[in-house]
């Protein structure tokens, strides 16, 4: 079946954020986020997932423990278990990114 966010199971989190489940399963998740002009989620770091975020539009900045990093279009970065990090957007356009994690995230998450 074809997959797009116009069908995929819809979400909102944080600050007025969208999410679309593409793929949901226990071993892997594919999400395709959008984070309004100056949102960003909670400091968190995950027990067993690994993710990749990479960034479709728009300019992101994430940080890892202490480091700053952006990510601009068509740039990505993979955070291993037990990292803590947090996306942000910091700029005043929204910024469209998917979010891969192996295995699911769901529940794995541990808020800072």
């Amino acid at each position: 079946m074809k997959i797009s966010k116009h069908n995929a199971d819809h979400y909102l989190w944080g600050d007025n954020c969208d999410g679309w489940h593409l793929v949901k399963n226990t071993e892997l998740s594919i999400i395709h986020e959008r984070m309004p002009a100056n949102t960003k989620e909670v400091v968190h770091y995950h027990n067993q997932a690994r993710q990749f975020f990479f960034i479709l539009t728009g300019i992101a900045t994430i940080q890892i423990h202490d480091e700053i990093i952006t990510l601009n279009p068509q740039e990505g970065i993979a955070i291993p278990p037990l990292i803590k990090h947090q996306m942000r957007n910091e700029s005043n356009q929204d910024v469209e990114f998917l979010v891969i994690s192996q295995p699911n995230s769901k529940g794995d998450r541990v808020n800072l």
